[in-house]
């Protein structure tokens, strides 16, 4: 219920609050696009504050899964169940010393549906810091096994990792939104990025430019980390899986900790649980965030195989000296952990390959549109990527038109919709889609 004693802004002074205050992700201060005010959301949609705002739409179907982490969209009952019995219950307490159910048993949930092998589950609070985790595993693992000089990580071009730093490092270096950062970061070591797309078949000459430098930087890698099948906020790119068997393959060979950062991938997306299972591998260390709780609470989680955690607990420091303050938070596991359940109690699988067919079919007008380089699709993951660079705002305007949210950025318009998405709001998000290529 609204406080009679604060009212909530009228949406003019909200609005010109938040261009006073708040700085939006991406953006200047103060910021050059108005930003929609969204007053409530359920099941795929996002109810306007202001219809106006929507070009006289009241509801925006939401093309984007609040940056793919609402795969069952909005307001589910069963996740609404699971944060308010929680709550009933304790909202947070320290992970320090302490333990508790929810996080207890979504390790365990985690430990048996990830590939084989990963037994140990270190709990965040984003995407980002799952990364540096990783990261900080890798190194600690070395250094505990007297390989003091295995301190560099290698990757391929055109990936995204997070905002934090180790995480920067390993984006792409070049054209990257972290490129003003080079200089300052650590030198990483970068291979060309994955030619072809998921069903071009393995290059010969690519898994060799793969060979040679991590054969030529052995002695100095602690680990390769790619993001697998998908390349997200890099580029949105998709390349065949087989890659990954090469990448495992190379590191075991050289002895090199292979990362997999699945926090965009995990949990269906690509229409595998994990992308890592369209390889059959299992990497040393796992990233998963987003689409962990369902797009309700913010949680990460790393984990890794016992070689790493059993190597780190062996050395000369033997813990890993990371613990953010919500480590464990007891109301985001606990609906980490519905939502895990939610997910694999239905058809998830039917619902990714549902909405695969209605963006191929939905999307192939765009690829005669001038000024349109690809449109590819991939489990419930649609882009049209263009010649040039998306006038954001026109291509924004467009889509809500359609009646659709989308957030495009640099050379791509593309959706990533919730899982529960029906067929006529997936059709309405590719007319979306269409029309902002039109105009962006």
């Amino acid at each position: 219920m609204p406080d009679p004693l604060h009212p909530l802004p009228a949406g003019a002074e909200l609005l010109a609050l938040d261009r006073q205050h708040v700085w939006h992700p991406y953006g200047p201060m103060p910021g050059r696009q108005e930003p929609l005010v969204v007053a409530s959301a359920s099941g795929v949609r996002l109810r306007l504050a202001d219809p106006a705002q929507g070009q006289g739409h009241e509801e925006l179907v939401d093309g984007m899964s609040s940056w793919w982490s609402a795969v069952h969209g909005y307001n589910h009952p069963v996740l609404n169940e699971a944060a308010t019995a929680q709550l009933g219950r304790m909202s947070h307490v320290m992970f320090g010393g302490l333990t508790h159910e929810p996080a207890v048993r979504l390790a365990a949930r985690l430990v048996e549906i990830t590939p084989a092998g990963l037994e140990h589950v270190f709990l965040s609070d984003s995407g980002s810091v799952a990364v540096e985790v990783a990261v900080k595993m890798c190194l600690q693992f070395w250094r505990s096994v007297g390989r003091t000089g295995k301190t560099r990580l290698l990757t391929w071009r055109g990936g995204y990792h997070g905002d934090t730093w180790q995480p920067m490092a390993v984006c792409d270096p070049e054209g990257g939104m972290h490129e003003l950062w080079q200089g300052h970061l650590p030198r990483q070591v970068f291979a060309d990025a994955p030619p072809g797309d998921f069903d071009t078949p393995v290059d010969p000459a690519y898994a060799g430019h793969l060979r040679s430098l991590i054969a030529a930087h052995a002695d100095e890698l602690a680990a390769v980390i790619v993001e697998p099948v998908v390349q997200g906020a890099g580029g949105m790119r998709f390349h065949n899986p087989g890659y990954l068997r090469v990448l495992r393959e190379l590191c075991d060979e050289y002895g090199v900790l292979l990362i997999l950062d699945e926090i965009a991938t995990g949990f269906g997306r690509t229409g595998a649980l994990f992308a890592a299972d369209h390889a059959g591998i299992t990497p040393d260390v796992l990233c998963l965030g987003k689409a962990l709780t369902g797009g309700y609470l913010s949680l990460a989680a790393t984990l890794c195989t016992s070689r790493v955690a059993d190597g780190i607990s062996r050395g000369e420091v033997p813990v890993l000296a990371h613990g953010p303050t919500f480590m464990g938070n007891p109301l985001a596991t606990a609906v980490a952990l519905a939502s895990v359940d939610l997910l694999l109690d239905r058809d998830w699988a039917g619902e990714v390959k549902r909405i695969e067919a209605g963006l191929r079919e939905g999307l192939a007008p765009a690829a005669a549109l001038p000024g349109v380089r690809e449109v590819r699709v991939l489990g419930a993951i649609g882009v049209v990527q263009l010649t040039h660079d998306v006038d954001m705002a026109a291509a924004t305007r467009a889509a809500v038109r359609e009646g659709v949210w989308l957030r495009p950025f640099r050379d791509l318009i593309y959706t990533m919709p919730p899982f529960v998405t029906g067929d006529a709001d997936v059709a309405r998000i590719c007319r979306a889609v269409v029309a902002a290529a039109q105009e962006g």
